[in-house]
């Protein structure tokens, strides 16, 4: 597959761009790959910094905080998922159909793609799942979003969102169906498997139940919109 995407991400994250230097890229993957072995709360600079053979203040020289590089990992996911449906759905005509192939790609494990061999997403993704709500469920979200961090997520609702609206243009909540897709896809994932008692779902049948029940979310609330 050939994906090349964007990356609009703002600068207001990073202190130097992590993509432009060897060890920027370096960064960026063991951080993915540590929040998903020990996860966000005990994930410190400290950690990382021993993981890569580096110094906290090299770090720091990139990123202010931690919280500020989940933004970063989470606008970047956001970036690639973007890219992704665009590129899935490009040939499709049908609205319906794109929304299907949109609930699916939501509902199921992320492969890695090997052109972007500084972030496996495959890694990512289930980081975003069980971290990427803590990038903006905060007390500064609102300072956060007015220096425009949250853009990537905005840009994927609002992609979603005119898909919604090519199956039934009167349908009133297109962005905030699009986010409730997004965010049950994450939430029943997470519950799946930790919590399995907050969903209907098991391991076995993951893909298969959740793609069913998002479709019929998605389509029983466009259907009455």
């Amino acid at each position: 597959m050939d994906l090349h995407f964007s990356k609009n991400i703002s600068k207001g994250l990073y202190i130097r761009d992590p993509e432009n230097t060897v060890l920027g890229k370096k960064i960026l993957k063991n951080s993915v790959e540590l929040m998903h072995e020990i996860g966000f709360e005990t994930f410190t600079f400290k950690k990382l910094a021993d993981k890569i053979n580096s110094t906290e203040a090299g770090i720091y020289r990139y990123f202010e905080n931690k919280h500020k590089l989940l933004i970063y990992l989470t606008s970047w996911y956001f970036c690639w998922l973007k890219t992704y449906i665009k590129y899935l759905t490009n040939n499709v005509t049908s609205p319906e159909d794109k929304l299907n192939k949109i609930i699916e790609l939501l509902a199921s494990p992320v492969v890695d793609d090997e052109q972007t061999i500084y972030i496996d997403e495959s890694l990512l993704h289930p980081v975003i799942v069980s971290e990427g709500s803590k990038s903006y469920l905060t007390k500064q979200v609102e300072d956060d979003n007015k220096q425009n961090f949250f853009q990537p997520y905005k840009e994927l609702c609002t992609l979603i969102g005119n898909i919604i609206l090519e199956c039934n243009p009167s349908y009133k909540f297109p962005k905030s169906l699009a986010s409730t897709i997004i965010e049950v896809a994450h939430f029943q994932n997470f519950f799946m498997h930790n919590i399995s008692s907050l969903t209907d779902f098991s391991k076995k049948n993951a893909k298969v139940g959740l793609v069913d029940f998002l479709k019929d979310l998605t389509f029983s609330s466009i259907q009455k919109g």
